[in-house]
């Protein structure tokens, strides 16, 4: 599987981890929020994916509402605020990625999507209300991009496709 995220700026990631510390959390990439999920990114997708988002301003991001839910397994995460800029990015992302990928996930696609920083994953009921509890209430985070990249969640690649340097403005 391949993932496209956005990772954060080195306050924004230092505070998430101070959060993953304090429930005992551990993840193999930074903290991040993740726009789409499909089997798999081809080279011609992402050079298209590179280029649009040269074009696109990246909004900030402000990581707000600690919040749950349940897929295949208990998630703890700490919400975005979604606005029409952060909208209109992720929608930009898939309609470059429209019919171009393989298996795309639905919970990533436009109308479906809850953007968030996963804190936590894949941990009992009880365990996710301690960790509610340990981190409630949550400080808000404003979370800079600092760089867009295709993760390949089985070996744990990263392409990076834009970093914060090249941003217009």
């Amino acid at each position: 599987m391949h993932a496209l995220v956005v990772f954060f700026d080195a306050d924004a990631d230092a505070r998430v981890r101070a959060l993953w510390r304090r429930i005992g959390a551990s993840f193999e990439h930074p903290p991040h929020l993740t726009y789409a999920v499909a089997g798999a990114i081809g080279p011609k997708v992402r050079a298209e994916l590179r280029e649009d988002l040269s074009r696109l301003w990246l909004p900030d991001l402000w990581l707000h509402t600690l919040g749950v839910f349940s897929t295949t397994e208990n998630v703890l995460q700490l919400g975005a605020v979604v606005d029409g800029e952060l909208l209109a990015v992720h929608s930009a992302i898939h309609d470059v990625l429209a019919g171009r990928v393989k298996n795309p996930s639905a919970y990533y696609l436009p109308g479906n999507w809850v953007p968030h920083c996963t804190l936590l994953h894949g941990v009992d009921d009880a365990e996710v209300v301690r960790a509610f509890a340990a981190l409630h209430p949550v400080e808000p985070i404003r979370a800079k991009v600092r760089e867009v990249s295709v993760v390949d969640t089985q070996t744990g690649g990263i392409d990076p496709l834009r970093k914060a340097s090249t941003a217009p403005r």
